[in-house]
């Protein structure tokens, strides 16, 4: 195939995978609410890991193919994106995104966890099964422990903020305690929204490897930048598509949930089939790189906001790696 017909593959798959990803938020909220799970939950459970997914296959394919170098660059590469890149458009996109009181009090402290953790198994600059193993519990006791916060510590000034974040359900909350029952047309779309992230994710990622290769740049950097923005792109369309709508919690609760599935889970479940290596440059630039993005993520989160502004120094932040990578200066 021509360098010119892989770039119709991206362009079409690309288009795929924002369709997908607005299909699975819509019907992911309607399922979500079936569940009695609040807009933020609904963020890190359903939306988060549903859009994590194209990660998570491109780990194990690169297990499999004896490329286990892809699987360290890509995560450390997609957190980054999600912070810089989907935060940063997401706040422009909104004008301000307005930051929860339990995110600050919770979910950026076990954010903030989940990286040093990750920090502390690639310090040797291989990831064993029994890391992996660890990663995982962590997965496991983060989900359902922060599950559990969000359900117990939901007030009446948060249900009140809920109608606010999904308008639409206002009328229901207030009227009756019952839940919305599930139609099919919503499991219908989630379903084929599902698949269609994968599916376009998995050829974005091809194609991008694929022009990557006619032009000669290295696997470490077509993981981290080009790989990485492809996975990443679910979590793009989820988090705008949300940030148009006002919807900040599913703007949030998709980052945070995607970078923590990313650290824990994409890395965890690969590690347990083979050891995954950390290469040179992923060490020594891509990770303080996602360990200072994510310090930025938090101070952010602690003043309450994320103004244009400052997600426009966010895209700035991720330039200057992409140039640091090209060793341009």
């Amino acid at each position: 195939m021509t360098l010119v017909l892989w770039i119709v593959v991206f362009i079409t798959a690309l288009i795929v995978l924002i369709k997908s990803a607005d299909w699975f938020t819509e019907s992911s909220e309607q399922i979500g609410l079936v569940l009695g799970l609040s807009p933020f939950v609904i963020g890190i459970i359903i939306v988060a890991l549903g859009t994590s997914l194209p990660e998570l296959v491109t780990g194990l394919i690169a297990v499999f193919r004896n490329t286990s170098e892809i699987v360290s660059a890509n995560v450390i590469g997609s957190n980054i994106a999600n912070i810089l890149l989907v935060l940063g458009i997401a706040s422009i996109v909104a004008g301000r995104l307005e930051v929860k009181r339990s995110l600050i009090k919770l979910d950026l402290p076990l954010l903030l966890g989940t990286t040093v953790l990750f920090l502390m198994v690639a310090w040797d600059k291989v990831i064993t099964w029994p890391e992996g193993i660890l990663l995982l519990v962590a997965f496991v006791v983060y989900l359902a422990y922060s599950s559990f916060y969000h359900e117990e510590k939901e007030t009446a000034d948060e249900v009140k903020e809920i109608t606010k974040v999904l308008p639409e359900t206002q009328p229901k909350i207030k009227i009756s305690n019952r839940r919305p029952k599930l139609k099919a047309k919503e499991t219908l779309l989630w379903i084929i929204g599902a698949i269609g992230i994968c599916l376009g994710a998995k050829y974005v990622v091809d194609s991008t490897i694929k022009i990557g290769a006619m032009l000669k740049i290295s696997i470490s950097i077509l993981s981290m930048i080009a790989i990485a923005i492809g996975t990443s792109l679910p979590e793009l369309a989820v988090s705008i598509q949300a940030a148009r709508k006002k919807k900040y919690a599913i703007a949030f609760g998709n980052v945070l949930g995607s970078n923590i599935f990313n650290a824990l889970v994409v890395i965890g479940l690969p590690s347990l089939f083979k050891n995954l290596i950390v290469d040179q440059s992923t060490w020594q630039i891509g990770l303080p790189i996602m360990v200072a993005a994510t310090l930025l993520f938090v101070f952010s989160g602690i003043s309450k906001r994320i103004y244009k502004w400052e997600g426009m120094i966010y895209i700035l932040i991720y330039f200057l790696f992409v140039i640091k990578l090209f060793n341009l200066f």
